[in-house]
């Protein structure tokens, strides 16, 4: 009977029951490992870069064929911007210095920023598009840019961030590079949630719609230094006239998101760099026009994607200060929480030593993933899978820096 059980665990081993296989097959993604980026497909994994200088997340375009990817070099603050495609295997650099890529949501163009400079590129040649650009995002019809201006620095002080619209038709070359903008919004010099919280907002980031297009969410940051400490998460209705100021937030946990498919956004709120301790790191849920939080006394989140547009998942900590010993640090492990009646699991148990971070949900497969490793910097994660109520755990992938699934639309 020993001997049957042995051999029945040896061959669970060596081949996965047929269901597990099969639902990893299912879904490709692309991530970072040692500094350079990998594709998995099919199960399989596929070395793309060896250079080792390779540190932001790699971008699926929309119908899943390429993926766009930055390799930093040698000069300062300057990324060169490649792609790959899928289909082919043929990588292309699209630009000697490009950040913030990000494909059209109809076909497979690329914008990017270059000093300040949008461009758009058709995968042949580049195109300027406008001129004084900090950060963007396409029109949810692919037939222009949300864009926005970084304030400048002036003898009576800072300038605040602003907004515009800027159209392109198919004939890049017919686009004017200055001017050519519709203004949409110019941020007041300073907000804040009330008198005492407030901050100079000299850029407006993370530019992103809702998913009916109706709503904009995006965070305002002070100057560079400030902005480890204090920014803010914001939202806007489409035409540009409903502002509103949510919350405090640091950019160092997880990013405002939509739900899949309401005007629904989830944040982590909480002002403070997390050098200043595991604390004050709420999840807060608004619901245009209302609002909750969900975090419980004496914990702070690190982390979230949702699940349902009434159910998310969170990477949470007990709270506790600071220290440099990183050894001493929290661990987080991940729950599930539902919006409406408030009821929160937790799904994961990791090893002592070991804690989850980075979750998300695979909607393809129905599946949860998340990163496991030993402490918050830990660059050598390993990919675990499982049920979102934490059943049939297994790891599935070693030495995980990020990793970034398609979900084709």
């Amino acid at each position: 009977m020993k001997k049957a059980t042995l051999i029945t665990i040896i061959l669970a081993l060596l081949f996965p029951t047929a269901s597990s296989a099969s639902v990893k097959n299912q879904v490709k993604a692309a991530f970072i490992r040692n500094g350079n980026v990998w594709l998995l497909q099919n199960n399989q994994e596929t070395q793309i870069t060896t250079s080792g200088n390779t540190q932001s997340k790699p971008e699926w375009s929309q119908d899943g064929s390429f993926l766009a990817y930055q390799v930093d070099t040698s000069t300062e603050r300057q990324s060169e911007l490649w792609t790959y495609n899928l289909n082919t295997r043929e990588k292309k650099k699209i630009s000697y210095n490009g950040h913030i890529p990000k494909w059209a949501p109809h076909k497979n163009h690329l914008a990017y920023v270059n000093n300040g400079i949008l461009d758009i590129s058709d995968l042949k040649r580049f195109y300027n598009i406008a001129t004084g650009v900090s950060d963007f995002t396409w029109l949810p019809d692919g037939s222009g840019f949300l864009l926005s201006s970084s304030g400048t620095l002036n003898p009576d002080g800072w300038s605040s961030a602003s907004l515009f619209i800027k159209k392109v038709g198919n004939n890049y070359e017919d686009i004017v590079l200055f001017g050519g903008v519709e203004p949409f919004f110019t941020l007041p010099r300073e907000i804040g949630t009330n008198d005492q919280n407030k901050l100079i907002a000299v850029d407006a980031e993370q530019l992103t719609y809702s998913r009916s297009g109706k709503w904009i969410s995006f965070v305002v940051s002070p100057t560079a230094s400030w902005s480890m400490d204090s920014n803010m998460v914001c939202v806007i209705d489409k035409d540009g006239k409903n502002f509103e100021v949510l919350d405090e937030m640091i950019l160092q946990v997880g990013k405002p998101k939509w739900s899949p498919s309401t005007d629904t956004l989830a944040y982590i709120a909480g002002g403070g760099r997390i050098v200043f301790g595991f604390k004050n790191k709420d999840l807060k849920v608004k619901e245009m026009p209302v609002s909750g939080t969900f975090t419980p006394p004496d914990f702070a989140d690190l982390d979230f994607d949702w699940i349902t547009d009434k159910s998310l998942v969170v990477s949470r900590v007990k709270e506790q200060e600071w220290t440099n010993d990183f050894s001493k640090h929290p661990l987080p492990v991940l729950y599930t929480l539902n919006i409406d009646s408030h009821k929160q699991m937790k799904v994961t148990s990791p090893p002592k030593g070991w804690g989850d971070y980075a979750p998300q949900f695979i909607p393809s497969i129905d599946k949860l993933v998340w990163l496991r490793g030993t402490s918050l910097t830990d660059r050598k994660r390993d990919l675990w899978i499982g049920n979102t109520d934490g059943t049939e755990a297994e790891e599935w992938l070693r030495d995980i820096e990020e990793i970034i699934f398609y979900e084709g639309i």
